[in-house]
């Protein structure tokens, strides 16, 4: 039986964007993904600084952002678990759904890599499956403060022809990897959407039109 090729791209989505659909899509290409789950995090531990909306508007954004994307799927695996916040957790809690056998592959963003020291269990995270990380076209990325027994494991895919940038099967079949890549050219921020909301602009174009639509109706980010 071939294994499964699963992703995991978790973050608040307070609202979930444009960029966050295309690096999904990107990444469940490149890597030949069976799945990729769009996870929202109850409450980020290192998020502590503003008020997030609630799970489950944001859930709904998410599942209204990729509900015709075959191969994305929101997952509710730490909404469901706000005792357990942590990605090492996540990860072990999705090789416990998916089996031994199946390729992982954690989606996350640059700034985040960059930060991935203060993550709570960080060399847990890097052992348990392979990380992917996105950044724009030309963007600088720190690599210094990967542990050293992991740096030999980064595979840089930035900057190559659009067929070169797919981990070879031999490449990717091995011990987990680092892999740094340059998909999506897209400058969109939540952050951003969130203060053009709550000031009445138009935020169309910047999130699916599903998802303009509820922060409509719903008012969110208003208040």
């Amino acid at each position: 039986m071939n294994e499964r090729r699963i992703g995991a791209y978790g973050g608040t989505f307070d609202p979930v964007h444009n960029g966050h659909v295309e690096i999904a899509r990107a990444v469940a290409c490149n890597f030949k993904l069976d799945e990729l789950l769009i996870i929202p995090a109850h409450r980020p531990p290192h998020k502590t600084e503003h008020v997030i909306s609630d799970a489950y508007h944001r859930y709904a954004m998410a599942v209204l952002a990729t509900i015709d994307e075959p191969r994305i799927r929101v997952s509710t695996i730490e909404l469901d678990a706000p005792d357990k916040p942590y990605s090492f957790q996540t990860v072990e809690r999705l090789r416990e759904i998916y089996g031994a056998r199946a390729r992982l592959y954690f989606v996350m963003g640059a700034d985040s890599f960059e930060e991935i020291s203060t993550w709570r269990e960080p060399q847990r995270l890097i052992a348990s499956a392979n990380i992917v990380v996105v950044t724009r076209p030309g963007s600088e990325i720190k690599t210094s403060h990967v542990p050293v027994q992991f740096r030999s494991s980064i595979s840089d895919l930035r900057g190559q022809a659009k067929s070169e940038r797919m981990p070879s099967d031999e490449e990717d079949a091995g011990a987990y990897k680092i892999y740094l890549t340059d998909y999506v050219n897209l400058d969109v921020s939540s952050t951003e959407i969130r203060r053009m909301a709550r000031d009445g602009e138009n935020i169309r174009g910047l999130v699916p039109p599903r998802v303009a639509d509820y922060v409509e109706k719903y008012e969110l980010y208003r208040r």
